[in-house]
């Protein structure tokens, strides 16, 4: 049982972000960001698909509506070995709503169950939905209980709830994170309404006793933004939220030192540019001394020509 989980984050959550992640949390359950599906039909699977064998366990976030098309590429995400498959229904951009997918999709709650139904049918892992509780400014418990109960009957098992509402229009996505009002207590009025469902509480926790809290009333707690920005913090996940979890076994240094190590492997297979690697790992130092010259150096485009090895150094030299 996954008791943490870090959010799928369009933009962040690659596999090189995935790599570093794992180098602090052995047992957190990692998510991608949202691969479309008419990326995957109409793209290059294995550019959107490929990730490092390390990254286990680590879920597929898909983006679509159509119940075909999530199907083939949940049997995709599946073939390439990714231990869950996740629809999103929690999006609220407008270019995932011109798509007909995401938040809106919480809108047709029966479409939704058609397609977890589908993919379901298609593959062994586990498929899964990302939500909001509502959509635009009405509030309504009974309309997210009634949208987890439809859904449920077409197979899906675990419910990834981000306790906002999702403002279809007048917001942007940042202030989507923010703006709506956070309710966890309909959060946990799910749990206690499906206790047979995995329920996982998404949204405003920032704190290891902030998920200790919600794991007394929710199944799982997904961190996201804070994850990114603290990754430190991960480094704490797996002694305190698992009983049998392992220290923390890589100092900072260690960390950083096998992003470098990483980088330069990448660049030698990928040709992927250590810039595109390092971003993920600037709050790596978040509230030590020294932090914001390191940050600074890690992120200096001006030095994207010389190998990461120089770059550490200068990084940690002092003056």
């Amino acid at each position: 049982m996954h008791r943490i989980m870090v959010a799928p984050m369009l933009d962040w959550s690659d596999r090189h972000c995935r790599y570093f992640h794992r180098l602090l949390t052995k047992k957190a359950l990692l998510y991608t960001e949202m691969v479309t599906t008419g990326a995957l039909i109409h793209g290059d699977v294995e550019r959107h698909l490929r990730y490092n064998e390390v990254e286990h366990p680590v879920a597929l976030q898909l983006g679509g509506s159509e119940p075909a098309d999530l199907a083939h590429c949940a049997r995709l995400g599946e073939q390439w070995g990714y231990d869950e498959i996740n629809l999103n229904c929690g999006c609220p951009s407008e270019r995932v709503q011109r798509g007909s997918f995401g938040a809106c999709l919480m809108a047709e709650p029966v479409l939704v169950a058609d397609c977890v139904k589908a993919m379901v049918d298609a593959v062994q892992v586990p498929v899964t939905v990302k939500h909001r509780i509502g959509i635009d400014k009405v509030e309504s418990y009974e309309f997210v209980r009634d949208f987890v109960g439809t859904v449920a009957k077409a197979g899906c098992q675990v419910f990834i709830v981000h306790a906002r509402n999702a403002w279809l229009k007048g917001l942007s996505p940042k202030e989507n994170r923010e703006v709506p009002p956070l309710r966890h207590d309909w959060v946990h009025r799910l749990k206690a309404d499906f206790p047979s469902l995995t329920i996982v509480l998404n949204g405003g926790i920032t704190t290891s006793a902030q998920v200790q809290e919600q794991l007394k009333q929710v199944d799982a707690v997904m961190i996201g933004r804070e994850a990114y920005h603290n990754p430190w913090w991960l480094s704490q996940w797996d002694g305190v939220f698992y009983p049998c979890g392992d220290a923390p076994a890589l100092s900072r240094e260690q960390v950083e030192e096998q992003m470098v190590v990483y980088m330069d492997r990448e660049a030698a297979e990928s040709g992927t540019p250590w810039t595109a690697i390092a971003r993920h790992m600037l709050g790596l130092r978040h509230g030590l001394s020294g932090a914001r010259r390191w940050r600074q150096v890690w992120s200096d485009h001006k030095l994207k020509e010389r190998p990461p090895r120089e770059v550490i150094a200068l990084a940690h030299r002092r003056g």
